[in-house]
């Protein structure tokens, strides 16, 4: 069977590809707690379940406009522009089959054969690969010492082929929550070289030092930015499937089109309860709080083992140490924690961090803390503490 040049350069999803592994084992029967997934472990919010099962009762199951209802673009681009400062109308705003699908059109629509993509690293895996299948070339930029956006590494690779710049803060992997004098410096570059910038958001309220700004609310940034956002993170909404993307109109008209012959329409009942996620008596602050509680927790103990060397996370729900003293690359020591009972990610597929892995907590703090037993069972079995 020959395949298209795309699906043959296109690399396997290194987080999935962990995951898949995972369900593997633990359908034979093992016991495996997942530091792996990027996925809330709460029940999302019963607010919003019962207006999906309103939507549902009131027969609300069919296609609704492509780029979504009218009154959840409302009220999407209400939020950006009393939340994140972002001129943004419903006119601006697509709404989408998750906010992967968001970034996926963004790219297709803007990136051509050959054009280059600068993503600073880490990085989550899926922007690189997107860039692949649109024909572009991705160009990491390695982070400075504790994960700030390197600008001088970003203007040096900056070439006349340089179309777009993807942002993600708060980071995956790193949990890293971008400086405004980071922002800054990025929206500056853009604006100067005439790039566009894609800013991933989806990880905006899960802060626990520190505060988002966004960069679309920049002066000058308005046509030059597409903000994506979802409800994944927050809401605990992973399985619903519903994101967004706000942009300059021609862009977002170049959005819509993409989606007009790809998913046709976000699910109908999903954006009844998505309208309902964004009202403001939603419960999203206690689980940040619990979130700030289990990253105390993780990096104690990671803290006291001795071997990891990490940046302590001010957002998202992710640590990601160099294990370089344990004597082992980010791969090999996954396989070890596997084999062990606990799963991570190496961290070579955010960019090349071979020295590293990523570890989520977002799990149970009782989970949290058999892991880390396992995690220290698995380095004394090897005399690694």
């Amino acid at each position: 069977m020959a395949f298209s040049r795309r699906i043959t350069n296109l690399k396997e999803s290194g987080t999935l590809k962990v995951l898949d592994r995972v369900k593997e084992l633990q359908a034979r029967g093992v016991d495996i707690i997942q530091l792996d997934v990027g996925e809330p472990d709460m029940k999302t919010p019963q607010n919003i379940i019962e207006a999906a099962e309103r939507a549902l009762e009131a027969g609300f199951t069919h296609y609704t406009p492509t780029a979504g209802i009218p009154e959840l673009r409302a009220a999407i681009a209400l939020k950006l522009r009393s939340e994140n400062r972002i001129e943004a109308l419903p006119v601006n705003v697509i709404v989408t089959p998750g906010s992967k699908q968001a970034l996926f059109y963004s790219i297709m629509a803007l990136v051509d054969e050959g054009d280059e993509v600068l993503v600073p690293t880490p990085a989550w895996p899926s922007y690189m690969e997107m860039v692949t299948v649109s024909g572009g070339r991705a160009i990491t930029v390695p982070s400075k010492d504790g994960f700030a956006i390197d600008i001088e590494g970003l203007k040096e690779a900056v070439s006349p082929r340089t179309r777009m710049i993807i942002l993600n803060s708060p980071n995956n992997p790193s949990g890293h929550v971008s400086s405004p004098d980071e922002i800054r410096g990025v929206a500056d570059l853009a604006a100067d070289r005439g790039i566009m910038v894609l800013a991933d958001e989806i990880y905006e309220r899960l802060i626990y030092e520190g505060s988002h700004l966004s960069i679309g609310s920049l002066d000058g940034m308005a046509d030059r930015v597409i903000t994506v956002n979802g409800f994944s993170k927050a809401y605990a909404m992973t399985g619903w499937r519903l994101g967004y993307a706000a942009a300059p109109r021609e862009v977002a008209s170049a959005i819509n089109k993409l989606q007009q012959h790809s998913a046709s329409s976000p699910t109908s009942f999903v954006q009844k309860a998505a309208l309902e996620a964004l009202n403001p008596e939603t419960p999203v602050q206690p689980m940040v709080e619990e979130f700030r509680r289990r990253r105390e927790y993780i990096c104690s103990a990671l803290q006291e083992m001795g071997p990891f060397r990490f940046a302590k996370p001010a957002g998202a729900f992710y640590i990601f140490p160099d294990v370089t003293q344990t004597g082992m690359s980010g791969g090999e020591l996954s396989a070890l924690l596997l084999d062990g009972g606990v799963s991570t990610t190496p961290g070579e597929s955010f960019g090349g961090f071979s020295d590293n892995i990523r570890i989520s907590y977002a799990n149970s703090m009782e989970k949290l803390m058999e892991a880390t037993k396992r995690i220290r069972r698995a380095l004394g079995e090897k005399k690694l503490i």
